[in-house]
């Protein structure tokens, strides 16, 4: 598996397959028992400090507001974080939160949460962001919602992309390549090129073009051996 500089790649897959074990091992959460991970050139070291990780849930810390949330990778890092509040405040407007500021986390909505866990991971100042099933949680209209968002932002951001998911359609709606991962007994890792013209709309997902990809999607997961 190779990711490079400025794509976004998803990672599909059976539960129990280990995507978010891989991720773990990316960010050096785990250490592998065999192979080797490569970020930058750079085998060894501490790659957590290389990737801005954001988990399944949003893990906001509820006794923060809205903006002292998205501060917080600047604070853990000891950065000066007076001198990026107003690049955050320019980012919470461009994600739809500038009048939720000063808001506590149990006053968002599902998406606005997500949103927000998505802006601190991009505070971290990684190029590369492992994103763990983002949208998993959220009902149908607001998934839709937040691809929509993403598809919208994605030019102005310049970071490579490693996305887990389940759901076929987001993985080609958003990705430029994406990975199978094997099911139990299986070894084999596959991959599908997107080659769908940027920048998307949501609403590609109803042309032709889209639905024979998510067939051919559909065939390389039947067809596993």
């Amino acid at each position: 598996m190779d990711v490079e500089p400025g794509e976004f790649v998803s990672v599909i897959g059976a539960s129990g397959s280990g995507k978010s074990t891989l991720f773990k091992l990316i960010t050096g959460l785990l250490e592998p028992d065999q192979g080797q991970i490569w970020i930058e050139g750079q085998q060894s070291g501490n790659r957590l400090g290389k990737v801005g990780y954001m988990p399944q849930k949003d893990l906001l810390l509820p006794w923060r507001t809205v903006i002292d949330n998205v501060l917080l990778p600047l604070e853990l890092t000891k950065n000066k974080k007076q001198e990026k509040i107003e690049e955050i405040r320019k980012w919470l407007s461009r994600f739809g939160l500038a009048d939720y500021e000063k808001a506590y986390p149990h006053e968002l909505s599902g998406g606005m949460k997500q949103r927000v866990a998505f802006l601190r991971t991009i505070m971290t100042g990684r190029d590369l962001l492992l994103l763990d099933e983002p949208f998993g949680a959220l009902d149908s209209l607001t998934k839709h919602n937040m691809h929509s968002w993403l598809l919208e932002l994605w030019g102005d951001l310049q970071k490579t992309v490693l996305f887990i998911t389940h759901d076929l359609e987001e993985a080609i709606l958003l990705s430029d390549r994406i990975y199978l991962l094997p099911g139990e007994g299986k070894r084999r890792v596959k991959e599908m090129k997107v080659k769908l013209p940027r920048p998307r709309r949501s609403d590609l997902i109803y042309q032709s073009e889209f639905i024979a990809m998510r067939k051919e999607l559909e065939l390389l997961i039947h067809n596993e051996k």
